[in-house]
């Protein structure tokens, strides 16, 4: 075997990582020549239900699969570990406004970012916990004090891309497969901006296939943006396979070279690109190298429409950091 790897995930009897730990210790994900270590963190009370979800993990009996950490301790969940998947945080509750809600998380994301001075030198982090973007900022900004590069820190936007995706390949009459360049812009929330304008299908651009802009720019994007909510009024619960397998599709474009001229979305530090304000974490569209560095494409065309969606959620991203900059 070429390796192991030791991922923690947080939350991890939550639905979201009972979704997600099968793939991962099955070896879909880091590929059958690596060996998997999980780290499993949960807050005390779950811990019964946590050793639950280890009981299944064990019964599958994955070859790849070396050992399971079991822990309500922050720093010994991310001692040693190559990734971080930070699927743990509060739920919006009934009445909660979105500014609540970061208010809630923001101290948890705050000491999982300084017990990420016990990781690896080659740690990759990805913030799934909404507010995923400003979440990632905070435990980026105390992860920075201990020396973890900023660049390592992703926040999950590949659940908005894969939505996405299959709505314009619905729309097209096509399969998703034939969906490639789906960027998402700005924050993990109704103000994010799905382009269609960079989108092809079948290698053409996408507004050549759909020619239909009232659509492109009208219910494509509300379908989207709202998609969330749609999953909870359908099912009584919160997305949770479908933003499982987002994660993992994100920790595979990290980990592979990106093919050809397609990208991938993600929440990364803005460097100033496309006018974003530096220091947000801001979802762009992204290629990978394959050896755990990212780049942001450049030079895409932007319509006064996709302007003004980007700023828009440029903003709110700017008010988001207002309400945490003492955590910071």
């Amino acid at each position: 075997m070429a390796r192991t790897v030791r991922v923690a995930i947080t939350g991890a009897a939550g639905q979201i990582g009972y979704a997600l730990l099968p793939r991962l210790a099955s070896g879909a994900v880091f590929g059958p020549d690596t060996r998997v270590s999980l780290s499993l963190l949960e807050i005390t009370p779950a811990l019964p239900a946590l050793e639950g979800v280890a009981m299944e993990l064990d019964d599958c009996a994955f070859p790849l699969l070396d050992d399971i950490v079991l822990t309500d301790n922050t720093e010994e969940a991310f001692d040693g570990i190559n990734w971080a998947l930070m699927v743990g945080a509060k739920p919006r509750g009934k009445g909660m406004e979105r500014g609540d809600l970061i208010r809630e998380n923001g101290p948890i994301f705050v000491g999982q970012g300084k017990a990420l001075g016990k990781a690896a030198d080659d740690v990759q982090v990805l913030v799934v916990g909404n507010p995923a973007n400003t979440n990632c900022l905070i435990a980026m900004s105390h992860a920075a004090k201990a020396s973890v590069p900023q660049q390592r820190f992703h926040a999950m936007t590949r659940l908005d891309q894969n939505r996405a995706a299959t709505q314009l390949a619905q729309k097209a009459g096509v399969k998703v497969a034939s969906v490639s360049n789906m960027a998402i812009w700005g924050n993990h929330s109704a103000t994010q901006y799905p382009d269609a304008e960079n989108a092809r299908i079948d290698g053409q651009p996408c507004p050549q296939v759909i020619a239909d802009q009232a659509w492109l720019q009208g219910e494509f994007i509300d379908i989207v943006q709202q998609r969330g909510a749609a999953v909870i009024a359908a099912r009584g619960l919160s997305s949770a396979a479908s933003a499982a397998n987002a994660a993992l599709d994100h920790v595979m474009s990290v980990e592979r070279e990106t093919a050809g001229d397609d990208w991938f979305s993600g929440g990364i530090i803005s460097d100033g690109s496309y006018g974003v304000e530096e220091g947000l974490i801001f979802s762009f569209p992204l290629r990978s190298d394959g050896k755990g560095n990212w780049s942001i494409v450049q030079g895409l065309e932007l319509g006064p429409f996709a302007r003004s969606k980007i700023d828009a959620t440029a903003t709110e991203l700017l008010e988001e950091k207002a309400v945490v900059k003492d955590l910071l």
